[in-house]
């Protein structure tokens, strides 16, 4: 019996002992758990926008929700009607007639409140066909709305609506967001009114070939896309792209599909380029555009090994422009733009999309690499016309119903031809101007009687003669003069 008890009492004792052990192993595997799970937590946190801070979708979301308003619209289209008339047929042989029919269309969207007091933007190619455009808040509140002025070749487009208090969502800095940074599209997919999705920023500078150029101004198109995961679908176009601090840094306005719903990217154009849009539109009533006159290629491995360079980076200038605002700052023909205002540029949209948040007149800090060597250059840039003037909304609809692009006569020519102003041709497109067989390169002295000083004053003065007939005098630079009648 003294053994059996000595027995029990040994087996106790061990027990005991196992306990404490596996308490003691279970404690240090739970704290180097939770060291382990803080270690996870803080790379996790590296992801969002202030260190330390986790991803907040709701708080983004709250922020952004009702400064997404539901755009619809209501227009009409033309088309022609093909047919055939028998009776038409037996009188004349020909039976075949084209008829202009209209046809009512309906289209949806979404737009971003930028400012508490109703100022709206949104996509062109979502109200480019409207009558009559109406907007309903995400408190079901419906008004019709007042289309301030478009720009085709950013797909923008900016509305108002006659209210005050408005929620808005405040418009950040796209140049700051970063490739794999966390964000949400806010927007009215397939009329779901208030939708929210997220994903990452998968790139920036996207170019997908969807925009056109103005062959009427020169004005070229601004593709700089920033590319997401977030889902994007029909109805999206014209919603708002948000950081997780709520902040606007894009318009939602396509998506790369096979199937016309989201299949994995969409894209937004940039933030700082809306402001400038927007900026302009709400003060001039279309977008005043600036350039730096240059003519650029992408430098791959074939052209850095023709100019005798290892780095891919940046952008070689193969072309200045005559009185472009770059040869007027120093640039040469073979230097390589390095970096914007200390933004790196490598390729030519995203150039086109920093300068595109410039206007004329202002100036910008151009790094260039010339000979091995960096160099800064202040640029001061300016308008399609060669100057820093404003150009009025009614000078670009002129320029469309002659059929004409303007510039202003070098210096060298006017000496030679012993003119004083002038504004030339630089192209020539369908309009007044070719029917009336006026040519390219033909300076415009006179216009009637009044002498044209340069290419605005000559803008100004045939705005004022709408409607009437005009006597256009100048010279070729051969030196021949010619007249021609053009009917405004």
């Amino acid at each position: 019996m003294k053994n059996l008890f000595t027995a029990f009492l040994m087996a106790l004792l061990g027990g005991v002992v196992s306990i404490a052990m596996y308490k003691y192993t279970e404690t240090e595997n739970v704290i180097a758990l939770t060291k382990e799970n803080q270690e996870k937590t803080s790379l996790v946190n590296l992801l969002s926008t202030e260190p330390g801070a986790s991803i907040d979708y709701t708080t983004a979301a709250e922020l952004t929700i009702n400064g997404v308003v539901h755009v619809k619209t209501e227009g009409t289209v033309e088309y022609n009607q093909q047919g055939f008339d028998p009776f038409k047929q037996f009188l004349y042989g020909n039976g075949n007639y084209s008829q202009k029919q209209r046809q009512p269309v309906k289209g949806a969207g979404s737009g971003v409140i930028i400012s508490n007091d109703g100022y709206i933007v949104t996509n062109n190619h979502v109200i480019e066909k409207a009558d009559q455009i109406k907007i309903t808040l995400n408190n079901k509140k419906t008004y019709v709305a007042t289309l301030v002025g478009t720009d085709p070749n950013t797909d923008l487009a900016l509305l108002k609506i006659e209210e005050e208090g408005l929620p808005y969502i405040s418009i950040g800095n796209s140049d700051q967001i970063k490739v794999g940074e966390w964000v949400l599209a806010v927007g009215n997919p397939f009329n779901l009114t208030s939708t929210v999705t997220a994903g990452i920023v998968s790139a920036k500078g996207r170019d997908i070939d969807i925009l056109r150029n103005d062959p009427f101004t020169g004005t070229s198109s601004i593709e700089s896309f920033i590319q997401t995961d977030a889902a994007v679908n029909p109805g999206n176009s014209g919603g708002a792209l948000v950081n997780t601090k709520g902040e606007l840094i894009g318009i939602n306005a396509a998506i790369k599909s096979n199937t016309g719903s989201f299949a994995g990217y969409s894209f937004a154009i940039p933030a700082n380029i809306v402001r400038k849009v927007v900026s302009d539109l709400k003060n001039f009533g279309m977008v005043q555009r600036a350039y730096i006159g240059v003519q650029i290629k992408n430098i791959d491995e074939q052209l850095a090994e023709e100019i005798g360079v290892e780095d891919l980076n940046g952008i070689y200038i193969s072309k200045l422009m005559d009185k472009g605002s770059a040869k007027d700052a120093g640039m040469k023909e073979g230097d390589i733009i390095k970096e914007v205002d200390g933004l790196e540029v490598n390729s030519s949209t995203e150039l086109q999309a920093k300068i595109g948040e410039y206007g004329p007149g202002d100036k910008v800090s151009v790094t260039i690499q010339r000979d091995g060597e960096k160099m800064d250059l202040l640029v001061s840039l300016k308008n399609m016309e060669g100057n820093t003037s404003i150009i009025k909304g009614s000078h670009n609809t002129l320029m469309k119903s002659v059929g004409a692009k303007f510039i202003e006569v070098d210096k060298e020519l006017k000496e030679n031809l012993d003119v004083v102003g002038g504004a030339q041709i630089e192209s020539i497109f369908p309009g007044k101007f070719m029917n009336a067989n006026i040519g390219e390169s033909f300076i415009i002295t006179k216009v009637d009687k009044t002498v044209v000083k340069d290419v605005t004053h000559l803008l100004d003065i045939l705005s004022q003669k709408e409607n009437e007939g005009v006597l256009l005098q100048g010279v070729y630079p051969n030196g021949r003069k010619a007249y021609y009648g053009v009917g405004l």
